[in-house]
């Protein structure tokens, strides 16, 4: 695609059921909220959705196309080998196929695997005490938080099992000197942990460069937020800011559903 051509495919929306269109909508949208809140790396990161059935086929980015380019209809779907299994112009990013081919096939709850790149999530990642306890976010970040080690890109298949032991059942994972993931069972669910735990890395960041003493949240209650994270949400997860998110893309950028 040349520097002044526009990302221009035809539909896929009658060649694939009505299902995996919504969630191709879904996880079209989250790239473009993703560029929009400049979590984006380039070309360098990657969301992915597992598409309802036992065939283990997923949706990944076109390789090449900018997070704020991506439609439904752009996305590639591959199967556990990492094959397109429709005609598509993009490759695959290797890297990206190894992290989530492997959350996916391990982990059937998981619809959704956000991962990112981001200065804040990078810089607390390669700080040694990791998240701390020091905000609301944070707090809920922990409540389920899993740590990766750094093996280098992430291009190997031997990587897998380490990667999926270390995630267990938890919904994010603080990948050390390299970056922050989400996972959930739709790509809302997903979009909200991400967004919160991106945000608690912000203010951990933003408050180390205060240079004052820090207080952490005591563990007391620290137990009890999981509970009180239901509540906040009324049990609906990230459905309950999903709708007012497509509304601001609608407004800022509008053709993620084409």
């Amino acid at each position: 695609m040349g520097a002044n051509e526009t990302l221009q495919l035809s539909s896929v929306k009658a060649l694939v059921s009505q299902e995996e269109w919504d969630l191709r909508v879904a996880l079209a949208a989250a790239y473009r909220l993703v560029a929009m809140y400049r979590w984006d790396d380039l070309i360098f990161t990657h969301l992915s959705a597992r598409i309802p059935g036992p065939e283990h086929h997923f949706l990944i980015n076109p390789y090449g196309v900018m997070f704020e380019e991506i439609t439904a209809s752009s996305l590639v779907k591959v199967d556990m080998s990492c094959t397109p299994l429709m005609p598509t112009p993009y490759p695959v990013n290797p890297a990206g196929f190894v992290i989530h081919s492997a959350i996916h096939h391990a982990r059937e709850d998981v619809v959704c695997v956000m991962h990112t790149h981001t200065m804040a999530g990078i810089a607390v990642s390669a700080q040694k005490a990791g998240l701390l306890p020091i905000s609301q976010q944070a707090t809920i970040a922990m409540s389920s938080l899993s740590y990766h080690d750094y093996e280098g890109i992430a291009v190997s298949d031997d990587e897998k099992p380490r990667l999926v032991n270390d995630l267990g059942t938890n919904s994010m994972m603080i990948l050390r000197n390299h970056g922050l993931l989400s996972v959930g069972p739709t790509v809302a669910d997903a979009f909200l942990v991400l967004y919160n735990l991106q945000r608690a890395c912000e203010i951990q960041v933003g408050a180390m460069a205060g240079g004052s003493e820090l207080i952490s949240v005591p563990q007391a209650v620290l137990s009890g937020v999981k509970r009180n994270v239901q509540a906040v949400t009324k049990g609906m997860g990230g459905s309950l800011a999903w709708p007012g998110l497509m509304r601001r893309l609608a407004r800022h950028s509008p053709g993620y559903d084409q």
